[in-house]
């Protein structure tokens, strides 16, 4: 067995749990590896599938699916021969095809954020930092039809009934024995915007007080007089996932479109930058006293 056998991986525990798209990460990655291992170059492993040097670098970032002959036609190419090694990734490769449940929303769900509910459905750490809105994994149904009805003017009903049961449906991220852990720092005026008008802004202060109660939801704000340098940069998330072959990702989105970064550079950069945001917030026990405090002016 050669020497990059020896390192080809097995499956990670549990991971065809978390999605195609955390398969289609990690394959991507391994494929990456193996090539640089054997100094092919990308314009070389394009040539042997019949592809474009884009196609290798969208399959090496896990951004589009996999062909199986394309697979096994690469891991020639790298020297990868042994049998039980090859099985591993050419069986990466077929569950990593497999639909994710948010496929059934295609008519709704754009391409650009579609590999976001991928990422998200398998990261084990959500990070995020909201300006406007409450964070769409905290939202009350009522809350979610509002801000949808903002961003999807012109859409008919069933259309915003689908986005809305999109959103939710991503909820039951944080639950269940495998639930990801959810960190999420808002600024006040989040709070204070009575989107949906006073009803849906009461039950939603009461979701919110309630929804952090849990263990693995964690919810901070931060008040007017602090932070007002952080707002410059906008929204962004920071997904962590359990498997060590995927690196963190930082999400970041624009009205018709999004950035997804995973260098470690920009990530750590990122990743500093919400840590000192949450040194600037209210603890979490006194984002729950102010919840309280923003109820008892709706009842």
């Amino acid at each position: 067995m050669n020497a990059q056998a020896e390192n080809a991986p097995s499956l990670p525990f549990g991971l065809a749990r978390s999605g195609p798209t955390a398969l289609r990460l990690v394959l991507g990655a391994q494929l990456r590896r193996l090539r640089r291992e054997s100094g092919i170059t990308p314009e070389t492993a394009a040539h042997t599938i019949r592809a474009s040097h884009a196609k290798i670098s969208r399959l090496e970032l896990g951004r589009v699916g996999f062909k199986e002959r394309d697979v096994a036609d690469l891991l020639t190419l790298y020297g990868l021969t042994d049998p039980d090694e090859r099985a591993v990734l050419l069986d990466l490769a077929r569950q990593a095809n497999l639909p994710g449940w948010w496929h059934k929303y295609s008519d709704v769900l754009p391409g650009w954020f579609e590999f976001y509910v991928g990422l998200e459905e398998a990261a084990c750490l959500i990070r995020c930092y909201e300006l406007q809105f409450v964070p769409s994994l905290l939202q009350t149904p009522e809350y979610a039809r509002a801000t949808v009805r903002v961003a999807n003017s012109g859409r008919s009903a069933d259309e915003i009934d689908r986005h809305v049961d999109l959103r939710l449906r991503r909820q039951k991220r944080l639950t269940g024995p495998d639930a990801a852990t959810l960190w999420a720092v808002v600024d006040e005026g989040v709070l204070r915007r009575p989107v949906g008008g006073p009803e849906v802004m009461r039950a939603q202060l009461e979701h919110l007080i309630e929804v952090t109660r849990r263990s693995n939801v964690t919810l901070q704000v931060v008040p007017f007089d602090r932070g007002g340098q952080f707002t410059v940069g906008g929204p962004f998330s920071v997904l962590r996932f359990d498997a060590p072959e995927l690196p963190d990702v930082v999400y970041l989105e624009q009205l018709t479109s999004a950035l997804y970064l995973d260098k470690p550079e920009d990530t750590e950069a990122y990743t500093q930058v919400l840590n000192a945001i949450c040194v600037e917030a209210h603890s979490a026990e006194r984002t729950t006293a102010l919840l309280e405090e923003l109820l008892a002016a709706y009842r």
